[in-house]
């Protein structure tokens, strides 16, 4: 058994031991943590300075906002990925079983993920592609609304209530859509007695469209004869509106056309059907 002042004396060189061999590794790895570190804050500040000539670039280009994002952002991880590869190079790190193991981490994580990868993959092809932009009118997998937001994950829809509707990306990549861009038509009907005057009724008709600043000139309205019913002759309206006047618009335009037909005489009959009983 050692004597205390031995084991003292053995403790002190075991620290001096210890403070000699963290000064060599602090003075052999010391500089190319700094150098390191120093590479890591260059290619920050590099990568930000490239993403925003980037961002000037694809703004000339009209690139709309979410794509123009997204590549500002691929090229900011790609910067910062090089001057981590030149980082961990100046460590002396081994990058060959570090890619490895990061491969395999990277399979385990997408069999994890697949729904959130597909909604990835899905948004990145709607970026692209462009089917439709922020502010059109679409309806696709039996919802509709203006696109508010397109993202990487989902797509989201407002409504007239002003709700919205949240759509994961791969639930619209590979659907029927029908995209109203920001126009939309109006489908409006009136009927009108048998003995009326048509020329009358359809002039009356076109001067309230025309005189309804939200209808468009141009694409030009759709009015006709669409049907002669049981009890009147069912005249079309249908003229097209911005998407922000859709609600109102029709609301408008059906109360100027009852004041309109009965300023002029023009009746609206009610529906009625005539009914004879024969006698024995």
């Amino acid at each position: 058994m050692l004597e205390p002042a031995a084991l003292v004396g053995e403790q002190i060189a075991t620290l001096d031991q210890v403070r000699v061999t963290l000064i060599d590794q602090a003075i052999h790895f010391g500089p190319k943590l700094v150098v390191a570190l120093v590479i890591l804050v260059a290619g920050f500040f590099v990568g930000r300075w490239l993403g925003r000539l980037a961002d000037r670039g694809l703004e000339q280009l009209a690139i709309e906002d979410p794509m123009r994002q997204l590549l500002v952002r691929l090229v900011r991880l790609f910067v910062l990925g090089l001057f981590l590869i030149l980082a961990l190079q100046n460590l002396g790190v081994e990058l060959l079983p570090l890619i490895a193991g990061l491969g395999v981490a990277g399979a385990g994580i997408a069999l994890a993920m697949q729904g959130v990868l597909s909604n990835l993959a899905a948004g990145l092809t709607i970026i692209f592609t462009r089917p439709f932009r922020i502010g059109e009118y679409i309806a696709i997998v039996g919802e509709e609304g203006t696109v508010q937001e397109i993202s990487l994950f989902n797509t989201i829809l407002g409504h007239a209530d002003c709700s919205r509707v949240v759509i994961p990306n791969r639930r619209i990549v590979g659907e029927i859509l029908h995209n109203h861009g920001d126009i939309r038509q109006l489908d409006l009907a009136v009927g009108v007695a048998y003995d009326t005057d048509l020329e009358a009724a359809l002039a009356t008709l076109r001067g309230v469209l025309t005189a309804n600043p939200r209808v468009l000139r141009t694409p030009e309205a759709v009015l006709n004869v669409a049907t002669l019913a049981d009890s009147s002759v069912t005249i079309a309206m249908k003229p097209w509106v911005k998407v922000v006047d859709y609600q109102a618009a029709g609301g408008e335009l059906n109360q100027a056309m009852l004041a309109a037909l009965r300023a002029q005489g023009i009746a609206i009959p009610f529906p009625q059907r005539e009914i004879r009983l024969l006698g024995p």
